[in-house]
């Protein structure tokens, strides 16, 4: 137990840290339309929302360490070099008979990302440790056989896509390729090296025939027990046909197998389609059909791009719940926000709730501000596109769907707006208005060469001091 103890200790420190190291997807400039109507007008409907909030919730918030990933073998990871890796593993997964999250409330969730200003939510039903938080009946291993099973909302995902149902919310289901609980995937016969299948696909395929299966199964009961399903949002990118494995796959350190790990990604896709017309399929990394939009991991990307990509980042140091953990300030995530959107891409927050099912009144604040600065600003955010010159320094730029033109003044932290706002390029018509969106005030504006000087009031500059952003709104000179 004290060696147990020390672990759990070591990922409470190391687990903000750890995730960087071997976890993340970067971005890739690989992207391929898909072809099917009803999918392509889904796509387009997600590219309007720009802001989601993505929920990791699963065994790993009993004891507040990094999701998964401490059950895997790789450099990256650190233990107790005194502890036993099979010791470990039983208290991991025998966290399930410690896991009864009693205040487990979506409703509160939901309301929480509402109030953000987010639009849709991904969750977690399964990570790469296999616990399931939905009421599969392809495995045991999940949190309605366990103290929670005689909640009435003991079938989790079902009540989470619900309430934010409710609230109008696009709907994510992520689920983890990999599943290093099954017997299919790390079978005990074999130590489990990595995150990659434990043994040679190429001589046993019945086994491997048994988890691709599995995985149709599984994805089959989330694309039909569960209500509309907009997006399924795959992870565990190294589960993947051979042919497809490129510089960015190896660029994760992983070791790549001999073997092809591929699941039938058609079959699944037709099955999911025909369950849940013009889903999304987001099958990250795995470049193609099954690639509808691109998914950079805790990053921005440095240039804009035209196709749909989504940047992934924490509210804090982690995906999940972890004991003190630092929440980045809502003007930095603002900030990050406007630069997605201007380069093009939509931003999913993540957000970790607490092993009793609650948020931390610390997240619930700073989604609140986030939510209340998108309330009046939100115009410059929502329905928009990006444009080829999409920033000069700390002014960003979109472009609505109708005449209008949006800037994106950031604002430093700590610091009050400049009296005179300038940028180079992107200049208002001559004669129209340049709008205060926060303000619904037309402002004093001049144009002199190629820049635009926008002049702001002394009383809001003063009114305006530690604002995240300022959005202008005007009609472009053509």
């Amino acid at each position: 137990m004290k060696k147990i103890i020390k672990i759990q200790l070591f990922f409470l420190l190391s687990s903000l840290s750890v995730f960087s190291q071997g976890g993340v997807h970067s971005t890739s400039s690989k992207y391929e339309y898909p072809s099917d109507p009803q999918v392509k007008q889904k796509l387009e409907s997600w590219r309007d929302l720009k802001f989601g909030m993505i929920i990791h919730w699963g065994l790993y918030a009993v004891p507040g360490i990094i999701e998964s990933w401490s059950l895997c073998n790789e450099d990256w990871i650190n233990r107790d070099s005194t502890s036993k890796y099979d010791e470990y593993k039983k208290w991991y997964w025998g966290l399930n008979s410690q896991f009864n999250p009693t205040k487990f409330n979506p409703e509160s969730w939901a309301k929480a990302a509402k109030d953000a200003g987010m639009k849709y939510v991904v969750f977690t039903t399964k990570h790469h440790d296999g616990f399931n938080m939905f009421d599969t009946k392809f495995s045991d291993f999940k949190i309605s056989n366990g103290p929670f099973a005689s909640n009435p909302k003991a079938d989790v995902a079902k009540y989470v896509f619900d309430a934010f149902r409710k609230e109008n919310f696009m709907i994510g289901a992520y689920y983890s390729k990999p599943d290093w609980h099954s017997q299919y995937f790390w079978w005990d016969r074999y130590a489990t090296a990595d995150r990659n299948v434990n043994y040679d696909i190429r001589k046993f395929p019945w086994r491997w025939n048994q988890f691709k299966d599995f995985t149709y199964n599984q994805i089959n009961e989330l694309t039909t027990n569960y209500g509309g399903i907009d997006i399924l949002w795959l992870d565990g990118g190294w589960v993947r046909p051979l042919e497809t494995v490129n510089d960015e796959v190896r660029s994760w350190g992983a070791r790549i197998p001999e073997w092809n790990q591929e699941i039938d990604m058609p079959k699944i896709a037709k099955m999911a389609r025909t369950n849940q017309p013009g889903i999304l399929m987001v099958d990250r990394t795995v470049h193609g059909p099954f690639e509808n939009y691109r998914t950079p991991e805790q990053s921005i990307p440095k240039i804009k791009s035209d196709t749909p990509w989504e940047s992934c980042i924490t509210l804090g140091g982690a995906w999940g719940y972890v004991p003190n953990d630092q929440f980045k300030s809502s003007t930095k995530v603002i900030h990050s926000l406007i630069e997605v959107v201007s380069k093009g891409g939509s931003m999913l927050l993540g957000v970790g709730p607490t092993a009793e099912g609650t948020l931390l009144p610390e997240q619930i604040l700073r989604l609140k501000e986030i939510g209340e600065w998108l309330n009046v600003n939100g115009e410059a955010i929502y329905n928009t596109r990006a444009i080829d010159a999409f920033n000069d320094k700390e002014v960003f730029f979109t472009k609505g769907k109708s005449k209008f033109h949006y800037a994106l003044v950031r604002i430093p932290e700590n610091q009050s707006p400049s009296a005179v706002i300038s940028w180079t390029g992107n200049s208002p018509k001559a004669g129209s208005n340049v709008f205060l969106l926060s303000e619904n005030l037309n402002l004093k504006w001049e144009k002199k060469a190629n820049k635009t000087f926008v002049y702001l009031p002394s009383t809001l500059v003063e009114k305006y001091k530690s604002y995240p952003a300022l959005a202008l709104k005007f009609e472009l000179q053509q």
